[in-house]
């Protein structure tokens, strides 16, 4: 929790507000998992700071949420390829991938369990960043590669615009 509290610091996440009455304050809770190895033996343990989005109202703290999610069959073509290849497949994990974007609209949350400034006890954060469970943080998740991507030459499939396709010369990357 302490990691996650200093990750959250380091990114600069949030400021710390006086509360008004008026604010639409999101609380948040905590979320633990454990991160296992191929084998099934403990890896890490890890908390995550999850906002409660669902406490969210359209037009004052959030106005968008559409967010592209790839289809199985995509999942499944892209793996046929690379069996037929005899490709290695390889995977890596974002740390805390919703916080390198900064949030358009003001939202407010409670201060998280176990780590209320003792000194301002009654004050909100002020989000300046996504945090998991914020109804438009998985449409800023998209957003953010895509751009990058379509700015760098790849194209979005027609089928399935969770794929990105760019060709030069033979070769594909997909």
């Amino acid at each position: 929790m302490r990691s996650e509290i200093a990750t959250l610091h380091d990114n600069n996440t949030w400021s710390l507000v006086s509360f008004d009455p008026s604010m639409n304050v999101v609380g948040c809770h905590w979320v633990y998992k454990i991160k296992r190895r191929a084998d099934g033996t403990i890896d890490s343990y890890k908390a995550c700071l999850v906002a409660r989005g669902f406490t969210q109202q359209e037009g004052i703290n959030y106005s968008k949420t559409f967010n592209h999610v790839v289809k199985l069959t995509t999942v499944r073509l892209i793996l046929s390829i690379i069996v037929s290849n005899h490709w290695q497949i390889c995977q890596f994990d974002v740390h805390n991938a919703f916080l390198n974007d900064s949030l358009q609209e003001i939202v407010y949350m409670q201060q998280p369990t176990g780590f209320v400034d003792p000194a301002l006890p009654t004050h909100v954060h002020c989000l300046h960043k996504f945090l998991y469970g914020l109804k438009q943080a998985p449409r800023a998740w998209y957003t953010r590669p895509s751009d990058f991507l379509l700015s760098i030459g790849f194209h979005a499939s027609k089928v399935d615009t969770s794929l990105f396709i760019l060709t030069v010369n033979h070769d594909i990357c997909y």
